[in-house]
């Protein structure tokens, strides 16, 4: 309960934040007497879009311990940590990517990696996974991991996120005008933008344009997990190990991760239609690596 009061609090900071640089470079004022006023609009959505998807990436690391619980290794203290670390280390260095920080978590088997930039990242594995698959089936886990960091994917993400979150604002708002203009066409005393049918097309076209926003991301999402079950095998020299550790998720129930998460994991919870899943099909992600050997 407090890891959810938490991010919910955080979520509210972020907006008052946002909204208060809106307000303070005045671009929240888009509604003007003479109409909309599509450039300040533009900017308005875009530091709604960009920022909130930007403070996601900068707090990644500390959302990621709060909402799982992951404990960082400081100091091994098992022959497991310590086997785990080296692993990590040994990744990264064939990577040429600074030493992330190697954390375990409580929970059904997943991984997850996450943070703000290549040298300020988090490898993190849950204790179901380490306790469930082989030694070099947990390496190819890492790697994709590892990978992941190496080809920057939670910057791309985030870049994309923030892409459509603008269009999602921008949008929005503008059928919301236009609605609220048709609706008041016979009344010449009341300015458009500000009556109810604003209000409420703009509520809809949030939801309908953020389903299809979603679409858009899941797709990369997808995209990326290929790239780092190609990124994996070639840190090993061989698919032979990640397509193991695939097959192995795939006679399990992978633990779920926080939805603000789901996407960061090895294995994702999907989606009701793979359009909305944040991870391939096993079997498809297997038949990728196949195919590449």
């Amino acid at each position: 309960m407090k890891r959810v009061i938490l991010l919910i609090a955080t979520n509210i900071g972020v907006m008052l934040v946002l909204s208060i640089v809106a307000s303070m470079l005045g671009v929240n004022r888009y509604l003007t007497a003479n109409g909309l006023n599509l450039g300040m609009l533009l900017v308005f959505a875009a530091i709604m879009g960009f920022g909130g998807a930007f403070i996601s990436l900068l707090l990644s690391k500390t959302i990621a311990k709060w909402s799982t619980g992951a404990r960082v290794i400081e100091q091994p203290a098992t022959e497991a940590e310590y086997w785990l670390v080296n692993t990590v280390r040994k990744l990264a260095e064939r990577a040429n990517l600074p030493m992330p920080e190697v954390a375990i978590y409580d929970g059904e088997p997943n991984a997850f990696a996450t943070g703000a930039s290549k040298s300020n990242s988090l490898v993190a594995v849950s204790t179901g996974l380490l306790h469930s698959m082989t030694e070099e089936e947990v390496e190819a886990v890492l790697a994709h991991e590892v990978a992941h960091i190496a080809n920057g994917d939670m910057v791309t993400l985030t870049l994309i996120q923030g892409v459509v979150n603008t269009f999602v604002f921008f949008l929005a708002r503008v059928v919301g005008y236009l609605v609220d203009s048709f609706l008041k066409r016979n009344d010449d005393e009341s300015s458009s933008g500000t009556g109810i049918g604003y209000m409420i097309t703009v509520f809809i076209c949030e939801i309908l344009f953020g389903i299809l926003a979603s679409v858009i991301v899941m797709y990369f999402s997808r995209q990326r997990e290929y790239r780092a079950d190609a990124g994996a095998a070639q840190l090993l020299g061989s698919p032979t190990n990640m397509i193991a550790a695939l097959r192995r998720l795939g006679g399990m129930q992978a633990g779920a991760l926080p939805q603000n998460m789901a996407a960061s994991g090895i294995s994702g919870g999907g989606g009701w239609a793979s359009m909305f899943s944040s991870h391939p099909a096993l079997e498809d992600r297997i038949a990728a690596l196949q195919s590449a050997r």
